[in-house]
C-alpha cells in the first residue's frame, strides 16, 4: 500500500492554513472589541470571519478530492495540486482582508485546483469501474 506521505503533509498544511485564518478572526475580535458570539459591527472582523467560513466550506470538497486523486492517480501530483489550493486560499484571504473585491484571483486558483482533483478522481474511478470492473 502506498503511504501517501506527500498528500498527508499537504493535508496538514491545509489545516494549518485554516488555523491561521482562525487566529486572524481572534485578532480581529481583539482589535475591534467585539466579543463572541457577535459577528458584525466591524468590517475587518466581518471579512476575517467570511474568509474563515468560506475556507471551512471548501475544505470537505478539497480534502476528499485530494485523497481520492492520490489513491486513484498519483500522490505527488495530488500533493502539487493541493499546494496550489493552499496558495489560492492564501491569495484569496489576503485579497479579501484588504478589499472583498480583490478575492477573485485566489478563489479561481483554489477552485481550479479543486476541480482538477475532483473530476480527475471521478474520471479515474469511472474508468476503473468500466475497464477493470472493480
Amino acid at each position: 500500500m502506498q503511504p501517501h506521505s506527500y498528500v498527508a503533509l499537504v493535508t496538514i498544511a491545509a489545516l494549518l492554513t485554516y488555523v491561521w485564518m482562525m487566529i486572524r478572526v481572534g485578532q480581529a475580535r481583539g482589535k475591534s472589541g467585539i466579543a463572541a458570539p457577535a459577528m458584525t459591527g466591524d468590517p475587518a472582523l466581518e471579512r476575517a470571519i467570511r474568509v474563515h467560513y468560506n475556507t471551512l466550506e471548501w475544505l470537505p470538497t478539497f480534502l476528499v478530492s485530494l485523497w481520492l486523486f492520490a489513491i486513484y492517480w498519483n500522490d505527488l501530483i495530488a500533493a502539487g495540486l493541493g499546494v496550489v489550493w493552499i496558495v489560492g486560499r492564501i491569495v484569496y484571504a489576503l485579497g479579501y482582508y484588504a478589499d472583498p473585491g480583490k478575492r477573485e484571483m485566489g478563489f479561481m486558483i483554489q477552485m481550479g485546483a479543486t476541480a482538477v482533483l475532483l473530476f480527475g478522481a471521478l474520471g479515474r474511478i469511472v474508468w476503473t469501474l468500466a475497464v477493470v470492473g472493480a
